[in-house]
């Protein structure tokens, strides 16, 4: 015979549904929040450990990945969870060398290899442009022109665009009525390229006659409209920098003092910084790091900062060293945090924070970030373009420090010939043209490949679409500007 269960009896059943429905729901919510936290079970130690997380990318994408020997399913870009330790990453695609990393990851971080930049296994070398003489090259920043003068004294040069695979130049001729003495007798002509402004239009073009230097703007895209800095503030000017992308300021050295011009206005700051050796420019957040003298009477140098629009200086650091110990400052501002490399002799000071106010004098509201020394006095002292690597450089020696790893590697460029500034390929690799050879690595110094010959002291780059590697070498008529496709058709 049925009996009906009491209310009581039914409240309890739908109570231990609502528990258990809640206990599952706790569980599954649990395990969820521990795999996105890289918890596994490792069946090898039988027991449950966090696990790091890997992100892959390449140049070109589609390669395969392999994590000590074990394949992972998927073709960058891609992902992957490994136990914390150390271990061997290999990408390899068909037509390309084989890339090799080796990581230590520790349990619960997340580590980017989205920098492999994969290197044909047959290199070819195609002439693209033919010089009977050649003086000096100028990459633009974005990759997408390449100017080329071909003598120094003359102010003619060839803009070639390498913004497709089809290369077209246009010749350049800055008009006489630009640059001075132009018609005087007996008085030699100096012309050469030194900057791109960041917009990649602008180049700054110096002009040495006689014994004095002056300095123009060259528009590439309307050459008649040069304009002579040095003539239209009467200023003598020893070092010169653009600010933004109008072609219209800058900021410049004079007599010492760093001033700020104004083309466009024809106006001329006051002096914002005195007794300045030299000085760079941070130009996404208009901040200039200089090298001075100290107090007047004394042997003390100081290394400090300026940020456009501050009513003057702040001093990071007063050194008491001797004068031919090298002192080195720059700065960057990486994931919305501002940091300051100062490198006095073989010690690097990594400082972070806000920058300090121009009443200071002093690096208070900075805080040191990290501090160690390196094997050699550093002549070269700069960020990557992208702010994550504080980079050291002296001859073939350098040493490169990442922020958001904390880590300190160096190296060295192969060879025995002289050794010019390293640059930057793009935002993780460098190129050298020690003993005629352009080569490639990354950051580290590793992954290392010999691309070409090519002139040293010339400009390389990499395309925009990081399709071709652009260089200056020789031909049997005299110079060409020669590439190589790094992603195959």
């Amino acid at each position: 015979m049925y009996h009906r269960k009491s209310k009581r009896t039914e409240h309890i059943r739908q109570v231990a549904i609502y528990v258990l429905m809640a206990s599952m729901i706790f569980v599954i919510v649990t395990l969820f929040t521990l795999f996105m936290l890289g918890f596994r079970f490792d069946a090898d130690k039988g027991k449950v450990e966090q696990y790091s997380f890997l992100q892959f990318s390449s140049t070109p994408s589609g390669a395969t990945v392999l994590i000590d020997g074990s394949l992972i399913n998927s073709k960058t870009p891609n992902k992957s969870t490994v136990s914390p330790g150390k271990h061997e990453v290999t990408m390899w695609r068909d037509g390309y060398e084989k890339w090799h990393k080796a990581v230590d990851l520790k349990a619960g971080t997340l580590t980017w290899l989205n920098y492999t930049l994969l290197v044909p296994t047959k290199l070819t070398l195609q002439p693209v442009a033919g010089y009977d003489s050649l003086y000096k090259s100028l990459a633009s920043p974005n990759g997408d022109f390449m100017l080329v003068q071909k003598q120094s004294n003359t102010p003619s040069f060839e803009l070639v665009d390498l913004s497709s695979d089809t290369i077209k130049s246009v010749s350049l001729t800055i008009p006489s009525p630009a640059y001075s003495e132009q018609n005087a007798i007996g008085i030699g002509h100096t012309f050469g390229i030194e900057k791109w402004d960041s917009g990649s239009r602008f180049v700054l073009v110096s002009h040495k006659y006689g014994e004095k230097l002056e300095w123009l703007v060259l528009d590439t895209q309307n050459v008649t409209s040069t304009k002579n800095i040095t003539r239209t503030f009467d200023l003598p000017i020893s070092n010169i920098a653009f600010s933004g992308t109008s072609g219209n300021i800058f900021y410049c050295i004079s007599s010492g003092d760093i001033r700020k011009l104004d083309l466009g206005a024809g106006t001329i700051s006051k002096s914002l910084v005195s007794s300045v050796d030299y000085f760079t420019m941070y130009e996404k957040s208009k901040v200039i790091t200089y090298v001075g003298k100290g107090k007047v009477g004394t042997a003390e140098r100081v290394a400090g900062i300026y940020r456009d629009g501050d009513d003057g200086p702040a001093v990071i650091r007063t050194v008491k060293s001797a004068a031919d110990v090298p002192l080195n400052i720059s700065t960057t501002r990486y994931f919305n945090e501002n940091f300051i490399a100062i490198s006095e002799g073989k010690k690097i000071d990594i400082l972070s924070g806000s920058y300090p106010n121009t009443t200071s004098d002093n690096a208070n509201n900075m805080k040191l970030f990290a501090s160690f020394n390196i094997n050699e006095s550093v002549n070269e002292l700069s960020f990557s373009p992208s702010g994550e690597f504080v980079f050291a450089q002296v001859g073939p020696y350098f040493a490169s420090y990442d922020l958001e790893y904390q880590k300190l590697v160096s190296s060295s460029v192969d060879g025995v010939g002289a050794v010019t500034s390293l640059k930057w390929l793009d935002e993780n690799h460098v190129w050298s043209d020690r003993d005629g050879n352009l080569t490639i690595r990354e950051y580290d110094g590793a992954d290392v490949h010999t691309i070409n010959s090519s002139i040293i002291g010339q400009d390389a780059t990499l395309t925009n679409n990081g399709r071709y590697i652009y260089s200056i070498g020789k031909s049997k008529t005299g110079y060409q500007l020669q590439r190589v496709r790094m992603i195959l058709p």
